[in-house]
């Protein structure tokens, strides 16, 4: 690691010595090269003292990175609207014919299409059914007029883009993902993992017993409408079995690790290039960083400026933050990208005071 950025490195190891973080990631490129590379605690919850060998966060250890899989999911699609496959402005019906809801994709994929939760409850075991919700999706009244106002597609997000690739490719998103993006650009990420991939994942583990209550907000608000159905989501039980890890829940299932995320981010701040393959047109990296809408999130209950699949953020950066504390992001202003990836779900403090010994350094 260059010696201009030893204050990230502090900073993370800091966050470990205190306890703050228990296993996580850390990658930063900048300038189009890659200058931090951190992974540091355990990959279980095995309990205090110095990880094992065994237990030690690896660099190729994957964890569960709840919605930083969102544009990920988002590029798959995309990729077939560069292609000349999809048509942004399109509706949905045109892909979908049981799809019963007005919204296009360019509204699917800018989470204005008026269908932030599955309508019908179902428990943790639909996680891995993705006809039944999906079909639940394409029967659903929106809970809004398409386009009219947003609010994050918390865990319909994912079926809704990988239907409409499933539609017009015949692959499941997480096998497109696989063979179109993730193989060419040698990403270590995916949806659905093998058994070969589960055996590398890490535990995810409560940074405080009271985080799963947190998170859902009020009973029976849009928020735990969306983020409690099916069950499971925020489940310990759930989230560390080989259902969940086999299962695609494009929204909020992608397994990655810090590097494969960055390495993503800075293919596409070069303009959809890394290594010298291409994969997305300039146009199109431009169109899917641009701001779509800019409102009131009415999940989010704040204002956000979403592209198409990320959140743009006032200084100009672009990409997205997981539920629990990963997050991962490209900042054209400064020439970096930034990648997180924790096994601890608490909030995002850790990712704020890393991008200020971040940007001391810039």
């Amino acid at each position: 690691m260059h010696a201009r950025f030893a204050p990230v490195r502090d900073c993370f190891h800091d966050l470990l010595a205190s306890g703050r973080e228990t296993g996580a990631s850390l990658t930063i490129w900048y300038d189009g090269h890659p200058v931090v590379d951190l992974i540091g605690g355990s990959r279980t919850n095995a309990g205090s003292g110095a990880p094992t060998s065994d237990d030690a966060w690896r660099p190729d250890t994957l964890v569960n990175v709840y919605s930083v899989g969102k544009p990920v999911a988002a590029l798959c699609l995309l990729m077939l609207v560069d292609r000349g496959r999809v048509d942004l402005d399109a509706p949905v019906t045109r892909y979908w014919p049981e799809f019963q809801t007005p919204a296009t994709v360019r509204q699917v994929l800018s989470h204005t299409a008026g269908l932030p939760a599955f309508p019908v409850p179902r428990p943790s075991t639909a996680i891995a059914d993705w006809a039944l919700l999906t079909g639940d999706l394409a029967a659903a009244d929106p809970e809004w007029v398409p386009g009219s106002v947003a609010g994050e597609h918390a865990w319909t997000y994912g079926h809704l883009v990988g239907e409409l690739v499933r539609r017009m490719d015949g692959r499941s998103v997480g096998r497109f993902l696989a063979e179109e993006i993730a193989g060419r650009w040698r990403l270590d990420l995916g949806f659905g993992l093998s058994e070969a991939d589960q055996r590398r994942c890490a535990d995810l583990r409560y940074g405080d017993p009271q985080w799963p209550t947190r998170v859902l907000g009020e009973p029976g608000s849009l928020r735990a409408r969306a983020m409690g159905n099916p069950a499971g989501g925020q489940d310990l039980a759930v989230l560390n079995s080989p259902l969940w890890r086999g299962a695609e829940v494009p929204a909020v299932n992608l397994h990655a690790t810090a590097s494969g995320l960055a390495r993503l981010y800075a293919g596409l701040l070069a303009g959809g290039v890394l290594d010298g393959i291409r994969l997305f047109s300039q146009e199109l990296v431009a169109e899917a960083t641009r701001v779509q809408y800019d409102g009131p999130d009415l999940l989010l209950d704040r204002q956000t400026r979403w592209t198409l699949g990320m959140q743009w953020e006032p200084d100009g950066s672009w990409g997205m933050g997981g539920l629990g504390g990963s997050s991962a992001w490209a900042d054209p202003e400064r020439g970096y990208t930034f990648a997180y990836a924790t096994g601890r779900l608490a909030e995002h403090d850790r990712v704020d005071e890393l991008v200020e010994a971040l940007h001391s350094v810039l």
